[in-house]
């Protein structure tokens, strides 16, 4: 496969990633900004500054309520990580190797580029039906993922789109995990009910999961596992990077690059890292510490991954 070809691949589902987890976690702070027990300390801004990338910072006005912190995280062209500019890059990777991918795979992604382009769509989301619309974008990312997973073949392609989804996936975890866990300064002996921790495992999709799973009451702890440790769980770190192995190999198996050994090497001290981890590990090296290691490792992972098998130079 061409390197040109590989690196689209890459990077539309990483783009698509990243918007599919700004829109779970938009719409589930829209939803939980109404509701009285959860607006003490609530800000927009926190939500922005976790995902939102701005040459200058952000501006407090951007998201002095809730109609405009919406446009700026959704349509402002000038937030680099808005979701309009996520689809916008998606779209134009998707665009460039669509002899590589399926006629579902560019129809979904022509879609989504369709509604965030609409000419009323800040208009939209200022009304009190603004959910209508963010319904609309998060069920069509949903769709996107069903739609290529149903239709695209398991070759090498499907090895660099899954690599693309599950780097992206473990960063956006490590991220939104550590926003959540610093309104309680990473303290994990700090007793706090489920309510609090809401936020966080809706934002996973993993709320109802942890339900199921823990029975104990020590809900810190147990957030700590769900997000990091459960096996079972397809958004914790575990799980990602379990699957990011598996697509490694399959990729390696297809291409021998010059430095790919290494680079198997190093994702491999990177599993381990969480793999054989436990509870008491994490408290004891700092959860802070923990997430920001793992997080430098796999930008670095990352990096390498790209520069032997797309010529970055």
């Amino acid at each position: 496969m061409l390197s040109r070809i590989a690196d689209s691949l890459f990077w539309l589902n990483r783009y698509m990633e990243r918007s599919d987890c700004m829109m779970r976690v938009i719409r589930t702070n829209y939803i939980l900004s109404f509701d009285i027990g959860n607006t003490n300390n609530f800000s927009w801004m926190d939500v922005a500054s976790t995902f939102s990338h701005t040459p200058e910072g952000i501006n407090p006005e951007e998201v002095k309520d809730t109609a405009s912190a919406l446009k700026f995280m959704i349509t402002d062209t000038k937030n680099l990580n808005s979701i309009k500019v996520m689809i916008t890059k998606a779209r134009e990777n998707a665009r460039g190797v669509q002899d590589n991918i399926t006629k579902e795979v560019w129809e979904q992604v022509n879609q989504l580029y369709h509604i965030v382009n609409a000419p009323d769509l800040d208009t939209r989301l200022k009304g009190a039906r603004s959910i209508e619309l963010i319904d609309l974008l998060d069920q069509n990312n949903t769709l996107f993922y069903g739609v290529t997973d149903s239709t695209m073949p398991r070759g090498q392609g499907w090895a660099f789109m899954n690599l693309g989804k599950y780097i992206e996936r473990c960063l956006l975890t490590i991220e939104t995990a550590y926003a959540h866990f610093k309104k309680i300064e990473h303290q994990l002996d700090s007793v706090q009910d489920i309510l609090f921790w809401r936020n966080l495992l809706l934002s996973l999709s993993g709320y109802e999961l942890y339900l199921k799973t823990y029975t104990r009451d020590q809900h810190t702890m147990n957030v700590v596992d769900h997000v990091i440790l459960n096996k079972h769980f397809p958004r914790s770190l575990n799980y990602s990077l379990t699957r990011i192995n598996r697509y490694l190999h399959d990729v390696m198996e297809e291409s021998k690059m010059e430095g790919s050994e290494n680079l198997q090497k190093s994702f491999g001290r990177i599993c381990s890292k969480v793999e054989f981890a436990d509870i008491n590990m994490i408290k004891e090296m700092g959860l802070p510490q923990f997430l920001h290691s793992l997080r430098s490792e796999l930008v670095q992972f990352s990096n390498q991954l790209t520069r032997i098998y797309f010529s970055y130079a």
